[in-house]
């Protein structure tokens, strides 16, 4: 069958109702045919997918292109194409499909007496404080409701709320597409990080500018364009431009090189917390930066455990 984000039981209930009309023009059953061909471009290909003959397929795309007086394909001898009504109905037959399965899984939690599930995103650090913090104040008021954890990097956050994937992510992202809103959830201070032998220490730390002739390995700029813009703000305000010898977007690696003396690096002071790695950390203390965290959602997402959260201030 369609190979969709359904679970099997989830999808068992979606065969049962796929014959039901969504309208007096099509059923649920028409719109996994035309979700199959979409997906492969090719009735063939979609029609073993579907276990059904190619004929057969063609004929019920035929038939709904008909009933809707909407061209969904362009055939040719070599190619299938979808027109621009049917990129359309392909995004929101998507949504639709994803809403259902939502609703069907969260009747399920109820039936076995939970109040529903919410799903998150995080960049690492917010796991350090922020997101366990929030999750201890949810289950005081919905102690039924289950979570779903997935670490994703900023930009991933973003697409799986769109797709609706996930129903809140932790981002340290300003700029986000229209559809997705976000509000400041937490602000934390910079920190240094330098390997444990390096001369430099708390005690004799005066100012960024001491360590303006050193390599410093960085996230990458892809990671969050707002949250490289703060970081080169502090080196501004140093009156000097880095020399960054290494990027990447995983504390871990970070650590990792600043230990073997690749560079010294500056990090949200959150990630001082849960490593074990041969540096050392100097919070930047007296600089006006921070890293900011926002939490993120999609305008419109129906998860009934999302609102019960919303309207009741927790986040």
């Amino acid at each position: 069958m369609f190979k969709g984000n359904f679970s099997i039981n989830a999808y068992q209930y979606l065969y049962l109702l796929s014959m039901i009309p969504l309208s007096n023009q099509i059923t649920l059953r028409q719109l996994e045919y035309f979700m199959a061909v979409a997906e492969h471009l090719h009735f063939r290909k979609a029609a073993e997918a579907l276990y059904i003959t190619q004929p057969g397929l063609s004929r019920q795309i035929k038939q709904m292109e008909d009933d809707l007086k909407v061209k969904l394909f362009l055939r040719s001898n070599r190619k299938v194409s979808l027109t621009l009504a049917g990129k359309y109905l392909l995004r929101e037959s998507k949504s639709i499909l994803k809403n259902l399965n939502a609703a069907i899984e969260h009747s399920r939690l109820l039936q076995k007496g939970l109040a529903g599930n919410l799903r998150f995103g995080y960049v690492g650090s917010a796991m350090q404080n922020a997101i366990p913090t929030l999750l201890l104040e949810i289950r005081k008021v919905y102690p039924n409701v289950i979570f779903d954890l997935k670490e994703m990097d900023n930009n991933s956050q973003v697409e799986a709320l769109i797709n609706d994937d996930i129903d809140l992510g932790f981002i340290r992202m300003e700029r986000v597409p229209k559809g997705i809103r976000v509000k400041p959830f937490f602000e934390d201070t910079f920190s240094l990080v330098l390997p444990k032998g390096h001369t430099i220490n708390k005690k004799n730390f005066k100012g960024l500018a001491q360590l303006k002739d050193e390599r410093f390995i960085l996230f990458e700029k892809s990671y969050s364009d707002s949250y490289y813009e703060s970081i080169m703000q502090l080196f501004d305000e140093a009156w000097f431009t880095p020399t960054i010898s290494h990027s990447t977007v995983h504390a871990s690696s970070i650590y990792r090189l600043v230990e073997n003396n690749f560079g010294i690096s500056i990090v949200p002071s959150a990630l001082q917390l849960g490593y074990d790695m041969d540096v050392k950390f100097i919070e930047l203390k007296n600089s006006k930066h921070r890293a900011k965290l926002n939490i993120a959602w999609k305008e419109g997402n129906r998860n009934p455990s999302l609102k019960n959260v919303f309207e009741s201030g927790l986040v």
